[in-house]
């Protein structure tokens, strides 16, 4: 199939997907897109809202429309890596065995990741970048596609450990999940208070996914788009030479060269699932906030006069 016969398949294919994810989550429509832009583009998201917005639904209905194998972790604060990646344990005849855990699927849902301590949160540093684990010098390889998707609360920081920028930087996308309109809510409790059950069709497999990831990564991009960027990224660094006085005033560090690179490749996959056979600055802008908002570092004198990342975002935009 070529690239132009694959792309319109895709636009279908995404079509139907949001449509059969739509028979479960109300709203939430932007969520769901950026959501999907990451899966397709091969990232890993974080997503921020309080509780009770069906983060863990959403992602649970997101994997079964997608065909993938799907794992949930309560992350808390007695959580071990063990318990995350697995473990060797003798058996009957006194062999070592390893027992793979959780992380061995294709999509693991890191729940409120921010309530376990650094060592635990970095035993998924090799997964999400090397796509493998390491068990007592015994390489494994994770199922492909595999993604992390993690959620964290962003009211109750009390006992909670933040996630460092390291690991931050390793997921393409941050998500803030929103409060549902009025409307919405009137329908989310009509149809979770009635015997109301609905079947999700898987519409892909693991290797259609695969071959999606690797036709978004074919498409070709102009070198002004690319640069245009590469600039946005740079002019988040307070000590570039390109950063503007409001830059230097209100942002204590920018984001780096990973960033750059994730905007490209999730403009890309935007492009796609609008028919596009090559992405355009408007597909950067779209991407954006969510590619730059965990990687922008603001100051106290930002918090101070009230700027939120976004506001920093919007005028760099």
């Amino acid at each position: 199939m070529s690239d132009v016969k694959g792309i319109e398949r895709f636009v279908e294919k995404h079509r139907l997907l949001k449509e059969e994810v739509s028979k479960v989550i109300i709203g939430q429509e932007e969520v769901v897109n950026q959501l999907l832009i990451a899966i397709f583009s091969g990232g890993h998201a974080l997503l921020i809202g309080v509780p009770g917005l069906a983060k863990t639904l959403m992602i649970n209905t997101i994997s079964k429309a997608l065909g993938l194998e799907f794992k949930r972790v309560q992350f808390t604060p007695d959580l071990m890596p063990s318990d995350i990646l697995g473990s060797e344990i003798l058996d009957a005849n006194k062999h070592f065995k390893f027992i793979k855990g959780p992380i061995f699927t294709n999509i693991l849902l890191a729940d409120e990741i921010n309530r376990t301590p650094p060592k635990t949160q970095s035993a998924l540093l090799e997964a999400m970048q090397e796509k493998s684990v390491t068990i007592s010098g015994q390489h494994h390889k994770l199922s492909q596609p595999y993604f992390v998707l993690a959620t964290q609360n962003p009211i109750e920081q009390e006992g909670t450990y933040p996630l460092p920028e390291a690991q931050l930087d390793r997921f393409m996308f941050a998500i803030n999940l929103e409060y549902p309109s009025f409307e919405e809510e009137v329908e989310v409790v009509k149809s979770t208070t009635q015997p109301i059950a609905y079947d999700i069709n898987p519409l892909f497999d693991a290797q259609e996914i695969i071959d999606i990831q690797q036709l978004i990564r074919r498409i070709p991009v102009a070198d002004n788009v690319i640069e245009y960027a590469v600039k946005l990224v740079t002019k988040t660094r307070p000590n570039d030479k390109s950063a503007s006085d409001f830059v230097k005033e209100y942002v204590d560090w920018g984001a780096g060269p990973r960033a750059s690179q994730n905007l490209i490749l999730a403009a890309k996959t935007n492009a796609a699932t609008k028919g596009k056979f090559s992405p355009d600055i408007e597909d950067v802008k779209a991407v954006a906030y969510s590619v730059l908002k965990h990687r922008v570092i603001k100051n106290y004198k930002a918090e101070a006069e009230g700027y939120s990342i976004e506001n920093i975002i919007e005028k760099l935009l």
